[in-house]
């Protein structure tokens, strides 16, 4: 049996190394629970038990692998447990429903399949379509209608396909319109071919690859280096300090944050991560009413992680961390600057003129900066968390890349879609983010309450009609904790710990603030995508904490009917106050596509923010020092 050698005590979340991992896919594949061919999904470390990670005094702690595989001849999917250093099988389950996530090895044999049927190559040639190596093909997550073909128990994909008319070029400016290609992931098969009206294929150029505008060089120095520190996933900045890892499905993972006062170390969120997402198209046409991409669940974000370029994607003293991520084979890769750590200048924190003594006090604002960017098809979404030294955090997602695009026949409109061009539109869509907030809030027995502001009606309590109110409702229940913003009432969530106390006597607290709203999912709720990703029919979930629960649509999500994740755990409508707590909070966009939005769209921003609200006795910015070298008096 393989085994790790010169094993030293690491942090029981400290990144996986090539090695473990290496270990882990293959007493996998060897343990007798799957077939030895079976296909490695991914695999990611095991944390362990959140108590145990609370209290751990430096003694070793049983350090474990999920391993995911992929067996095609019986078309099941195991979550495998390994022990290191041993490599021992702990435990095997077998998946009841939903598929794995899209292997980068189906991607590529998916596109081929499609490109060699003859059903496929006479319908495109119909469209004056003859070349086949200069068509790129899109097998999409086939996602789950309850259509007969859904049934099946088959791994499938739904392919749609473009023409490329030359090396570098964006083939989403020519879309094959009206043409969808149902392929069974397994065999091979084409299993439906759906050939509909013929529309041209858009032949306008769509390229992005040739600006010539500069402008001139922003440099950004920190003469003495980066104030921050990075060692084994842990990293400490200011008064923050918190540990950073890649999961291969969720993407960029932050544990243990904290903030530091003085000698004391006060937690805030154990762990907080991209649960799941949900990018639904809201267009009835042949080629786009299926889109409902799982992005997390069904392809995976860490697996997707861009390797960051100085200059390009993060600007400034950059502090790159890499992540281990293995092949379908459960060979193991390291995926270089994975994740981009820096510091931004941002603004001014605190400032205050004395008008009597003629004296200016300002300070400047700073953040600290994790991110990674991950490509998915035809669009990117950069994950950036934002550490403030007021005790702010910020989480906030950067959408841009490529819009899907549908073929218009000349002179006309396609319904539930805009023209970017004269012949080319995209399709209403969604993005909807859902973050899962594992908090620990000076310790891990907290509560939620709604605030929203309230007019005070005239009276006595208000006799010039001017006052207005804040009112706070406890949500004491997991059914009560199902709520939606509401901007128009100023509505947020404070979380609170009734056991720790600020100086003015009351509960330590942060609120959860969202920013950018939008409209949750606008799919009809009977909608299948509305029973598949229930997530993203409310803003904000609240459940007690379950180590189990960690995907919002559940860990399978790919092509599984639907009920799985939030709605199956919050049925048995918990007690949600005084105990250890996960929010689940949903932001997103709504997209309705313009001209400025193609060929590549410029960034578009969603996120939230958690506030400290009484958590601090006073502004814990005031003890900044003036900038060094700065003049900020009059």
């Amino acid at each position: 049996m393989t085994t790790i050698s010169n094993i030293s005590v690491r942090h029981p979340l400290a990144p996986l190394t090539e090695e473990e991992a290496a270990v882990a896919c293959r007493a996998a594949l060897a343990s007798g629970a799957v077939d030895p061919g079976a296909r490695i999904a991914y695999c990611a470390l095991a944390e362990p038990a959140k108590r145990a990670v609370l209290g751990w005094d430096g003694t070793p702690l049983p350090r474990e692998v999920t391993v995911v595989t992929y067996e095609k001849k019986i078309g099941r999917t195991s979550m495998l447990t390994i022990g290191l250093p041993e490599g021992a099988l702990v435990s095997c389950v077998h998946a009841a429903a939903g598929q794995p996530p899209i292997m980068l090895e189906e991607w590529l044999a998916n596109a081929e399949s499609v490109r060699n049927d003859p059903g496929f190559q006479a319908a495109c040639a119909k469209r004056g379509v003859t070349d086949m190596s200069a068509v790129q093909i899109d097998p999409w997550p086939a996602s789950n209608f309850g259509l007969p073909v859904d049934g099946e128990g088959r791994r499938l994909a739904r392919c749609v396909a473009y023409v490329l008319d030359g090396p570098g070029d964006n083939a989403y400016a020519h879309p094959i319109e009206n043409l969808v290609v149902v392929l069974d992931r397994d065999t091979g098969e084409v299993v439906e071919l759906q050939d509909g009206e013929v529309i041209p294929v858009p032949r306008a150029p769509g390229r992005y690859d040739s600006g010539t505008r500069e402008l001139a060089p922003l440099q950004i120095v920190q003469p003495d280096g980066p104030g921050f520190t990075v060692d084994d996933g842990a990293l400490r900045w200011g008064p923050w300090q918190l540990r950073v890892s890649m999961h291969p499905i969720e993407g960029l993972v932050l544990h243990e944050i904290c903030y530091v006062e003085g000698e004391r170390v006060r937690p805030v969120v154990y762990r907080a991560s991209l649960s799941e997402m949900i990018v639904p198209y809201g267009s009835t046409s042949m080629n786009h009413w299926w889109k409902n991409a799982f992005d997390a669940g069904d392809v995976g974000l860490g697996k997707m992680a861009n390797a960051l370029e100085l200059g390009c994607d993060c600007l400034g003293e950059i502090v790159y961390l890499d992540a281990v991520m293995v092949d379908e084979d459960g060979v193991p890769a390291t995926l270089r600057n994975a994740i981009c750590v820096h510091e931004e200048d941002h603004g001014i924190l605190w400032k205050h003129f004395d008008m009597m003594a003629a004296t200016s006090e300002v300070r400047r604002s700073r953040r600290l900066v994790v991110s990674f960017i991950a490509t998915v098809g035809n669009y990117e979404y950069g994950f950036f968390w934002y550490f403030f030294l007021d005790g702010t955090i910020q989480a906030e997602v950067k959408l841009t890349g490529i819009i899907q695009t549908q073929a218009v026949a000349p002179g006309s409109a396609a319904p539930y879609a805009n023209l970017v061009t004269p012949d080319l539109a995209g399709p209403h869509h969604q993005h909807l983010f859902n973050f899962r907030l594992d908090m620990c809030l000076d310790g891990p027995r907290n509560s939620v309450y709604e605030v929203e502001a309230a007019r005070v009606p005239p009276g006595p309590d208000n006799p010039y009609g001017n006052a207005f109110t804040a009112t706070s409702t406890l949500l004491a229940t997991e059914a009560e904790a199902q709520r939606m913003a509401a901007p128009e009432k100023g509505r947020y969530w404070k979380i609170v710990n009734h056991g720790s106390r600020n100086a003015v006597g009351e509960p330590v607290a942060f609120k959860l603030m969202p920013t950018h709203v939008g409209p949750v999912l606008l799919a009809d709720d009977e909608a299948a995508i509305s029973k598949r990703a229930a997530f993203a029919t409310k803003h904000l979930w609240v459940t007690p904490f379950d180590a189990e629960e960690r995907r919002a649509a559940g860990d399978f999500p790919n092509q599984h009917p639907g009920g799985a994740g939030l709605p199956a755990w919050t049925a048995a409508n918990r007690p949600v106050v005084d105990t250890d707590l996960v929010l689940w909070y949903t932001a997103g966009t709504t997209h309705f596509c313009r001209p400025e939005d193609f060929p590549v769209m410029p960034v578009e921003y969603t996120g939230f923010t958690l506030k400290p609200a009484g958590f601090f006795d006073r502004n814990p910015a005031i003890d900044l020092a003036p900038t060094r070298g700065g003049h900020c008096h009059p």
